[in-house]
C-alpha cells in the first residue's frame, strides 16, 4: 500500500521509522519522502532519538543518491559525535556511494586501526573490494574477517558467492559446511551446498547432492529448485556405470517420486514433458552400453 506521505502528522512518521529500524528495513525512498515532507521540520521534537533518525535518513539518502540530504544529516551528526566511529562509517559509505573508493578505502582503515573489533568496517572493505572487481583481495580481506567473527553467518555465504565467482567450488562448498553447521533446519542451506556439489560433479559429489537435496525437500516440500535438483541427481546416478543394479533401481524410483511431485505443483506440461522424456531414457534395468575409448596408435 502506497504511504500518503503529505497525510502523515509528525508523530505517525516517527513511529514508522521506529517500526522500520526494529524491522531493519531499509524502504529509502519512503524514508527520503517522509523525511522532507514531514520530520525534517519537527526533528527538534524527537529528542534523542533524532540522532537516530538521522542515522536512518543518511542511509536512506546514499541508496537513493540525495547526496544533499545526506550532508546534512552527517553535518547534524557530526556536531554531536565529532569523533564517533559509527559517524565515519557513514561517511566512508557517502565515498563509496560517490564511487571515491581509495578515500572510503583509507577512512575505513582508520575506523579498524582504533577499534579492531568493529565488523562492520571490515564488511565494507569486502564490498568496496567486490565493487571494484578485485575478487582474490576481497577473499582475503573476508577470510581473515572471518578468523575473527566465525559465526558470522552473512560473511561464510558471502565469501561461498566470492569463490563460485572464483569457480572455486570446493571453498564455496566448505563455506556451505560451515552454513550447515550452524544453520542444519535450514532447507536453503542443503539446497544451495547440494547445487554446489552437483556443479563439481563426479560420482560422489551427485550422490551427497542427492542426500542433501532429499534433506532439503524434507525441511520443506515445495522447494522446487530441491525438487528438481533431486530429479537430476537420481537420473545421474541411475545411469551411472558405477550404480549397482540394487542402487539403479531405487535411484529410478526417487527420480520417478520426484517427477510426481513436480507434475502436481505445475499446471503446464511443458516442463514436465522434457522430464518425462527424459527419465523414460534412462535403463534402469541394465547398466547403460559405454562406448570403450579407441585405442593411440
Amino acid at each position: 500500500m502506497a504511504l500518503n506521505k503529505k497525510s502523515l502528522s509528525w508523530s505517525e512518521a516517527r513511529d514508522l521509522f521506529r517500526t522500520w529500524r526494529e524491522l531493519n528495513e531499509r524502504k529509502s525512498q519512503d524514508v527520503v519522502s517522509l523525511w522532507e515532507n514531514t520530520l525534517q521540520k519537527k526533528v527538534h521534537k524527537l529528542g534523542d532519538e533524532r540522532l537516530l533518525v538521522y542515522e536512518q535518513v543518511c542511509l536512506a539518502a546514499l541508496d537513493t543518491n540525495r547526496m544533499d540530504i545526506a550532508d546534512q544529516c552527517l553535518v547534524a551528526l557530526k556536531k554531536e559525535f565529532s569523533t564517533s566511529l559509527r559517524v565515519r562509517k557513514l561517511q566512508a559509505m557517502k565515498l563509496e556511494a560517490m564511487e571515491r573508493y581509495d578515500e572510503a578505502l583509507e577512512l575505513l582503515d582508520n575506523i579498524i586501526r582504533r577499534d579492531e573489533t568493529n565488523a562492520a568496517p571490515r564488511k565494507r572493505r569486502v564490498a568496496i573490494l567486490k565493487a571494484r572487481g578485485r575478487i582474490p583481495e576481497a577473499i582475503k580481506e573476508l577470510t581473515e574477517y572471518l578468523k575473527k567473527f566465525m559465526s558470522d553467518q552473512e560473511a561464510w555465504q558471502q565469501l561461498c558467492d566470492l569463490y563460485l565467482m572464483e569457480t572455486d567450488f570446493a571453498r564455496a562448498a566448505f563455506c556451505m559446511e560451515e552454513l550447515l553447521l550452524q544453520n542444519p533446519h535450514n532447507h536453503l542451506v542443503h539446497q544451495r551446498y547440494a547445487e554446489i556439489r552437483y556443479t563439481q560433479g563426479g560420482y560422489e559429489n551427485i550422490e551427497l547432492a542427492r542426500a542433501h537435496y532429499c534433506q532439503a525437500i524434507k525441511l520443506n516440500p515445495n522447494n522446487m529448485r530441491a525438487l528438481y535438483g533431486l530429479f537430476l541427481t537420481s537420473s545421474n546416478i541411475a545411469l551411472s556405470p558405477k550404480t549397482t543394479s540394487q542402487k539403479r533401481k531405487d535411484a529410478g524410483k526417487l527420480a520417478k517420486w520426484a517427477l510426481r511431485q513436480i507434475e502436481e505443483r505445475y499446471e503446464s506440461s511443458t516442463q514436465v514433458e522434457a522430464l518425462e522424456s527424459m527419465l523414460s531414457g534412462l535403463q534402469l534395468g541394465s547398466v547403460p552400453a559405454v562406448t570403450p575409448p579407441t585405442p593411440s596408435t
